[in-house]
């Protein structure tokens, strides 16, 4: 069976397990499927650290000035949370449909103990947030038998954490494995900046200023903008901001909050502010995204 009818295959598989299965579907540990049946023009998402890999169907994401594009020939990586644009391209006829794997820190460093001090592992140093690479038959192979597992409970309880595990290991040997290594190194600048986000996650209701989260990483606050750039392309405020926004959109979204007291959860005194800021940012008001979001 050529590559083609591989990902025509898995494409199947998803739509069917989403569609027609859904009540026997088995979850696999950091394991998700995408499926989108319509388009989704260009807008502001928040994708947490993950890899994401497409078998139809495609997506174009745009950070600052560069454009990523995934689809069945390409695999997307974060590693880190990062606000960014995205344009999904999907019909009913031809839906997008895929999986998203998260990153297991231990399960990472496990791999790493097995590879050990193999002489042909030598991962290039990467310092951005996202990559994107080529999708390998060995890829593949691992996602079609891990499709397979999720059919059944059983299946999945003792095989998916080993089929996920193969997954990831092919991406360390890979053209991202240096952004993977960078995510369990404590000893590299990216490092540093990783740990900034996390406290920007965990407390970003909190008031967060630059110098603050530079003092934490032991960087002085010119390095550290140099840096946050480099990993996120945008700047320490600016992504506070966004993801201040994106929080607020879920709150309205899964909690049913109101536009003022998600704007006050997430650390906005002013509500009118938040939704100047929230338009600007989304392009709509806030109850306008709402329902937006509930309709697609």
């Amino acid at each position: 069976m050529d590559r083609d009818a591989i990902c025509r295959r898995l494409a199947q598989q998803v739509v069917a397990l989403m569609t027609e299965n859904r009540a026997s579907l088995a979850s696999v540990p950091d394991i998700k499927l995408i499926y989108a049946n319509a388009p989704c023009a260009r807008t502001p998402v928040m994708y947490k650290p993950g890899i994401i890999i497409l078998f139809q169907g495609h997506k174009t994401g745009y950070l600052g000035t560069s454009v990523f594009h995934y689809d069945a020939s390409q695999y997307l990586m974060l590693t880190v949370p990062l606000p960014f644009e995205c344009e999904t391209f999907a019909t009913a006829d031809a839906p997008l449909a895929g999986i998203s794997l998260s990153v297991d820190s231990l399960t990472l460093q496990d791999l790493l103990m097995d590879i050990g001090d193999d002489d042909g592992f030598q991962p290039q140093p990467q310092t951005r947030g996202i990559q994107s690479s080529l999708l390998t038959e060995e890829m593949l192979c691992a996602c079609e038998r891990l499709l397979d597992v999720m059919s059944s409970p059983r299946d999945a309880r003792v095989l998916g954490r080993q089929i996920v595990r193969e997954i990831l290991y092919h991406v360390l040997v890979g053209p991202c494995g240096g952004a993977l290594m960078a995510l369990v190194s404590r000893q590299t600048q990216f490092s540093q900046i990783v740990r900034a986000l996390r406290r920007i996650e965990h407390h970003y209701t909190e008031s967060l200023s630059v110098d603050l989260l530079a003092a934490e990483v032991n960087m002085s606050v010119s390095a550290f903008h140099h840096n946050f750039k480099a990993v996120t392309s945008t700047s320490p405020l600016q992504y506070l901001k966004s993801y201040r926004l994106h929080q607020a959109r879920m709150m309205m979204l899964h909690d049913g909050l109101k536009a003022s007291a998600a704007a006050m959860k997430v650390g906005y005194e002013s509500a009118s502010q938040f939704s100047r800021e929230f338009k600007r940012f989304f392009g709509v008001t806030p109850g306008e995204e709402i329902s937006r979001m509930r309709a697609s």
